[in-house]
């Protein structure tokens, strides 16, 4: 059980509580005289050490998906959470006017969750510049495994607030937040810079850490796809490039190049054949340390369960807006005993997205891919392409081939084919809000209260001082 996240190792506290940021990305240096300091670790650190710092860098880039998912969930109109807080249903709809808190959890959860990893990876790299415990060699594992997830999450700072700082290695000095486009160039050089890093390595080379999330990659045949392997079995360094490749595949599709894109995912898992599922994921467990999957509810018993119990609700018009028979309505939601209702508020369904409170979440898999390949089609103007890979996502939700009422559709139908199947695909994991915005469509979304607003973007929270 060796390829488990910290909270299953015997590693699973000492540096993911050590390594921890406030809110403004700040940290303050301490030296606990009974355990491993930061200054300990950035100048002489153990092998022991780098690892638990690199399945830190694993575990705290889950922080605040649940909330992130259900905050950009609420904005764009896929689903309301009721719960006890009248924050998601009053600040996030915008009620009578209402603007977004940026010192709000909405707003600050996910921030500092991904510069907390963030903060991990940093100093992860710097470790390595300070130890010789380890060869160049292996070090440059360490450093491609750290800038890919450094890169990952600026991704979703900038999905969520629409620029980042992407210089925050020293706390003291940290570096300007740049706009959208300026960030993306950092990051897809990030990327580029760790596949240069873990370059070096042969194909049954293997990371000197744990990885978990990763065991359905490859095959124990080197094909992808078929047989998938045990969460356990630990991946190869060039199995984590494909992971890398498809990360840049998704930088290159938000910079709107649809040539790059190609090719990254050519060298990436995608698979128009293979199957929707495989791919990378967060894993979660209930053991010290640990943390369950923040987007999963319990499902209504009974019609007596409380309408109100900490539950996701499916909002009406992805369930009407849906075509006939297509099978990720009923495997993504279910008809509550009673319809619910909250603050003014309606849905008859509740989700059914996660089987239980530890099941994986997908960071990215082949069905996101394809959808990728989709739009960098059409960015790329190979709409033919396009339009195969609609049709494969269509075909497995047992839709059928889209009918455009022409032999041949134009890039304005492609893109709004190629939005519509995201919408069902990826609902409740974070795009919709992000999507919308890109293609300037929020104004499309329905207003729920009279008095309620749209919004697309959160506010970068008030610690910044932007």
């Amino acid at each position: 059980m060796k390829n488990r996240l910290i909270m299953k190792t015997k590693y699973h506290l000492v540096l993911v509580l050590l390594f921890m940021v406030t809110a403004s990305c700040s940290f303050d240096e301490e030296i606990d005289p009974n355990g491993p300091s930061l200054e300990g670790v950035e100048t002489n650190a153990s092998l022991r050490q780098l690892n638990e710092l690199a399945i830190g860098v694993q575990a705290t880039s889950r922080n605040g998906h649940g909330i992130e998912t259900a905050a950009s969930g609420t904005l764009a109109r896929e689903l309301y959470l009721f719960d006890a807080d009248p924050r998601n249903t009053g600040d996030l709809l915008g009620k009578n006017g209402i603007q977004l808190d940026n010192n709000s959890f909405y707003s600050t959860a996910q921030f500092i969750g991904s510069y907390r990893c963030i903060k991990n990876a940093n100093v992860l790299l710097e470790a390595l510049d300070n130890t010789q415990v380890i060869d160049e060699t292996d070090k440059n594992g360490y450093r491609g495994f750290a800038k890919t997830y450094i890169a990952y999450e600026l991704i979703q700072i900038l999905k969520s607030y629409g620029t980042a700082r992407v210089d925050v290695a020293d706390p003291d000095n940290l570096g300007p937040f740049l706009g959208f486009d300026a960030t993306l160039v950092e990051i897809r050089s990030l990327l580029n810079e760790a596949q240069s890093d873990l370059s070096g390595f042969g194909p049954l080379d293997q990371f000197l850490f744990p990885i978990s999330g990763f065991g359905d990659l490859i095959d124990t045949s080197g094909e992808m796809g078929d047989d998938v392997r045990d969460d356990d079995t630990e991946i190869t360094i060039q199995e984590f490039i494909l992971f890398n490749r498809a990360i840049a595949a998704l930088a290159a599709v938000y910079a709107g190049d649809g040539s790059g894109a190609l090719t990254e995912l050519s060298n990436s898992y995608f698979d128009l054949t293979g199957s929707l599922t495989m791919g990378a994921k967060f894993v979660f467990g209930l053991g010290a340390g640990d943390q369950p999957n923040g987007v999963f509810r319990s499902p209504s018993a009974s019609a007596e369960e409380p309408n109100n119990a900490d539950q996701i609700i499916v909002h009406d018009s992805w369930i009407n807006d849906a075509e006939a028979g297509d099978t990720r309505v009923a495997a993504k939601a279910a008809v509550r005993p009673s319809a619910s209702a909250q603050d003014g508020l309606n849905g008859t369904h509740e989700i059914r997205l996660y089987a239980s409170n530890v099941a994986p979440i997908d960071i990215i898999r082949n069905e996101e891919l394809i959808l990728l390949y989709a739009e960098a089609s059409i960015l790329a103007n190979n709409l033919g392409d396009a339009e195969t890979a609609i049709n494969v996502i269509r075909n497995a939700a047992n839709i059928g081939d889209k009918d455009y009422g022409t032999p041949t559709p134009t890039e304005a139908q492609l893109t709004t084919e190629m939005l519509e199947q995201r919408r069902y695909s990826l609902w409740c994991e974070n795009h919709r809000m992000f999507d919308l915005r890109r293609y300037d469509l929020s104004n499309t979304l329905p207003i729920d209260r009279a008095g309620d607003q749209v919004f697309n973007i959160m506010p970068i929270p008030l610690s910044e001082n932007q």
